[in-house]
């Protein structure tokens, strides 16, 4: 077994494996084990059956299909009731794993005292590279499962898969959506007859915000997935410029949200009084602070405000423009 992960109250594993035969004989996989009902109750059913309908939907465009979705390649249901999902293999790394390394490995090299100018500059070239393309990948991902009619409402460093974190393989890099068992159906026929049980706490939030038709919660759901996505955009601006332990996911959202209340430029200002975050800030002000203008715009507090996918893909900063 590779891990055990905890999403919301369900436990699921993971394994890795190979196909024996058929026509994914020999193909590495990953298996993502649901719980049976007995041990995970119906949420857990819940959650491998949208799973399984979410990838089978999105595959369906052969055609068309995006490679930064995590490709499932078949499933099947034990004695036990278990479900058993298995996805292609692409790498056992995420973008949560990426961010933890190279911050650990700068708090080594500045406690050393080993990181001369040259290197260190050459070192945050490629970080800058890298994460641009990191999340790169990761809108397009989005921006094909919107275009799909479909949300992920689960987007973080840790449902983003990557097949290397070398920096000096930037070139290879090809980050993969997964973890979409909270996924939801935005089709307006189905909106229409029902709102799904595992997106309740979605629409109830539409619902808050002023979203009560369904091209309102339809918009508004998108809006939410962008939000999501800016805080990923946060995180990889922040954790892997880093030293060890000076920024994480949950200390970076409660700054934003409770500390400045969104307000990015007051963000600025304060970390621009600690060193510790100066690489940060210097990534996000290249091109005349291109960085922090979409951060802000995909955090806009209000939600008809933030841009779509397409539309952040297009942002000078993220077509490595400024770079």
């Amino acid at each position: 077994m590779l891990e055990k992960v905890k999403s919301r109250s369900v436990y699921y594993r993971l394994y890795e494996g190979r196909v024996a035969k058929g026509p994914y004989e020999g193909t590495r996989v990953i298996f993502k084990v649901y719980p049976g009902r007995r041990a995970g109750g119906t949420e857990a059913d819940m959650m491998a059956a949208n799973e399984l309908n979410a990838h089978a939907s999105l595959q369906n465009d052969s055609r068309n299909f995006t490679q930064n979705i995590q490709i499932l390649v078949g499933g099947f249901e034990t004695k036990t009731g278990e479900q058993w999902l298995a996805f292609r293999f692409d790498g056992k790394y995420t973008a949560a794993d990426y961010a933890k390394v190279k911050s650990e490995a700068t708090s080594k090299y500045l406690a050393q005292e080993q990181w001369n100018p040259y290197d260190r500059a050459q070192t945050i070239k490629r970080r800058r590279l890298f994460v641009i393309k990191l999340l790169r990948g990761s809108l397009s991902g989005l921006a094909y499962m919107h275009s799909h009619d479909r949300l992920h409402q689960s987007l973080g460093p840790a449902s983003v898969s990557l097949n290397t974190i070398a920096e000096r393989e930037a070139a290879y890099l090809i980050p993969r959506l997964r973890d979409l068992a909270f996924s939801a159906d935005i089709r307006y026929s189905f909106l229409e007859e029902s709102s799904g049980t595992l997106a309740e706490g979605l629409w109830r939030r539409a619902s808050a915000a002023g979203a009560f038709t369904i091209m309102e919660k339809r918009a508004f759901g998108i809006a939410d997935d962008i939000y999501e996505a800016g805080l990923l955009f946060a995180y990889l601006a922040f954790v892997p410029f880093c030293e060890a332990g000076i920024m994480d996911g949950f200390s970076l959202q409660k700054l934003l949200e409770s500390t400045f209340k969104l307000d990015l430029d007051a963000v600025r200002e304060y970390c621009l009084a600690d060193d510790r975050l100066s690489e940060a800030v210097r990534f996000l002000d290249l091109g005349a602070g291109a960085g922090w203008e979409l951060l802000q715009a995909m955090l806009n507090p209000d939600y008809r405000q933030r841009p779509i996918a397409e539309a952040i893909l297009n942002h000078r900063f993220m077509t490595g423009a400024v770079l």
